[in-house]
């Protein structure tokens, strides 16, 4: 059955990936950035990928870190779909800016927080009353420095969404609505690294794993997939690494 399926920072990196798997599967994806003509290019190609699967994807640009731009967005959402089975909340990243300052380092971690718990919290409240009940599905993107630490502002935003997660699987366990987190250690072919990875730190992280390889947004597409399915409907409030070992399992 074609399910709606809502995938945040879905134009490229991990989201593309994710946005590609379901919508190869047959289903309904929206995909969500700031970046307009990314996500409008993501969108096309998608869908004439997916084509002879039945499945579509549509762009839907905006800021998820401000609440008026989320009301927008979601009422868009939401004329277009009126049930949402599946939301992945893949948006954030890491703010790179020099913080010498307590005026810059406060700017910088509220930077984090807001694209990566803030955007999160805001567009998961705007949906919430049209999740299909039961069966629906919230998953939210950490990371691997969320429980091992070592990135700072980043770390900290990513353990917030842990412990948010937690929390909303609990208060939508009796609606049949299941929440996990992702928390993918190193993965290439992303944007996430800018300019700072080198061949001497990709070969640190690849020697950091068991299989001796890094991570692609395709194996974290494949777990996404794996939790929004209903094979996956009694697991909830859950982490899933994806890291190749090299942060081992909790």
């Amino acid at each position: 059955m074609k399910r709606t399926v809502v995938v945040s920072g879905g134009g490229a990196g991990i989201g593309r990936a994710i946005a590609r798997s379901f919508a190869m599967s047959g289903d309904s994806v929206v995909i969500i950035s700031r970046r307009t003509s990314v996500l409008h290019q993501t969108a096309k190609a998608l869908t004439a990928e997916a084509a002879g699967k039945g499945g579509r994807v549509e762009a839907f640009p905006g800021d998820l870190s401000e609440s008026g731009s989320v009301v927008e967005l979601s009422k868009s959402i939401l004329t277009a779909h009126s049930v949402v089975d599946v939301l992945v909340n893949n948006a954030g990243g890491v703010d790179r800016e020099p913080a010498a300052t307590l005026n810059e380092i406060a700017d910088s971690w509220l930077r984090d927080f807001r694209s990566n718990v803030l955007s999160a919290v805001l567009l998961t409240t705007s949906l919430l009353p049209n999740f299909k009940r039961p069966g629906g599905r919230v998953i939210n993107m950490s990371s691997i420095a969320a429980l091992r630490g070592g990135g700072g502002s980043y770390t900290a935003a990513k353990a917030a969404i842990i412990g948010w997660t937690f929390d909303l699987a609990r208060t939508l366990g009796r609606e049949g609505i299941t929440v996990n987190a992702v928390a993918p250690g190193y993965i290439t072919g992303t944007e996430f690294f800018g300019n700072s990875m080198n061949p001497e730190r990709h070969q640190r992280l690849v020697s950091e794993t068991l299989d001796q390889r890094p991570g692609t947004p395709e194996d974290v597409a494949t777990m996404v997939h794996f939790i929004a399915s209903e094979e996956a409907s009694h697991i909830t409030g859950q982490i899933f690494q994806v890291n190749g070992g090299a942060l081992l399992g909790r």
